[in-house]
């Protein structure tokens, strides 16, 4: 018996529309099944505890900020499961970990995947699974959280171009594992997996299984140079440019010359300054 945990809102309204397919799918496959409708992200992880008390396996039909919310209690509950099935706009941790995206083809990983242990990021008591970040990310992520949901996944894109025209580069400092960097200049990001925003490949060296936070920061550069750097993210080619750095480490502490939300898996987590930690091994996920 599985807990179906599904946002009906999430991806625009995508997941709604799939859960009649993947609910038909685990039946198929033999997968006896519940399924819970969230109200909010406190509801979702309400229904996630109760599955870890009841020895269910929590699958989340929705995008990554509710993977990371679920994450966020499950790494409280050893020997809980988590399964995921892609139906937000990013998918990305179904992407780095080779769930399909197909939230209906993703039903074999829930019926015969194995549990494995993968690393959480922690900004200051809250959990994320993907990629933390802030500075012009700020800017991007809030307003991709408020573009018009036909745009898709497009709206990571569409957050970045419009955050451009009004950016003004901030002064950083940065500590890793009690090592100091100051710069001025974009971002910085505390990446556990490889990518965010809809297959951007900003840590493409990241490993969820290695106990260690890829930091990626971009020195200050004109926008022009900026805009030409933003397709090569999708393949990772970025980190070759002599104004981004990845360093590696368990713990960063960030503070800026003015204030930052920090977002993380597409949802506020954090405001600045912040302390970032890498969890080892937290949650057990269902992956192919």
């Amino acid at each position: 018996m599985i807990s179906l945990i599904v946002n009906p809102s999430a991806g625009g309204g995508r997941a709604a529309r799939v859960l009649p397919k993947v609910q038909e799918r685990l039946r198929a496959l033999g997968v006896e099944q519940h399924t819970e409708l969230t109200r909010d992200l406190p509801h979702a992880q309400e229904l996630a505890r109760s599955a870890a008390a009841a020895g269910e396996p929590a699958v989340v039909l929705s995008g990554d900020g509710l993977v990371g919310a679920v994450a966020h209690v499950l790494r409280g509950h050893p020997g809980a499961v988590m399964g995921v099935l892609p139906g937000g706009r990013g998918n990305d941790f179904a992407r780095v970990t080779g769930i399909p995206v197909d939230a209906e083809e993703a039903c074999d990983v829930i019926a015969n995947g194995k549990p494995q242990p993968v690393d959480v990021g922690d900004v200051d008591g809250n959990t994320f699974i993907g990629i933390a970040s802030l500075g012009f990310d700020s800017e991007a992520n809030r307003i991709a959280n408020e573009a018009p949901a036909r745009l898709g996944n497009l709206v990571y894109t569409y957050g970045a171009l419009r955050a451009l025209a009004a950016w003004k580069h901030a002064s950083y400092e940065v500590v890793i594992d009690g090592e100091a960097h100051a710069f001025s200049g974009w971002s910085v990001a505390c990446a556990n997996s490889k990518a965010y925003g809809g297959g951007m490949y900003l840590a493409p060296d990241a490993d969820l299984h290695d106990g260690q936070l890829d930091i990626v920061f971009c020195d200050a550069m004109s926008k022009a140079r900026f805009l030409r750097l933003l397709p090569t993210v999708f393949k990772g080619e970025h980190v070759r440019l002599p104004e981004v750095h990845v360093l590696r480490g368990a713990e960063v502490r960030i503070s800026a010359d003015r204030p930052f939300t920090v977002y993380a898996d597409g949802d506020p987590i954090g405001e600045l300054p912040c302390t970032v930690r890498a969890v080892p091994g937290a949650v057990k996920v269902l992956l192919p």
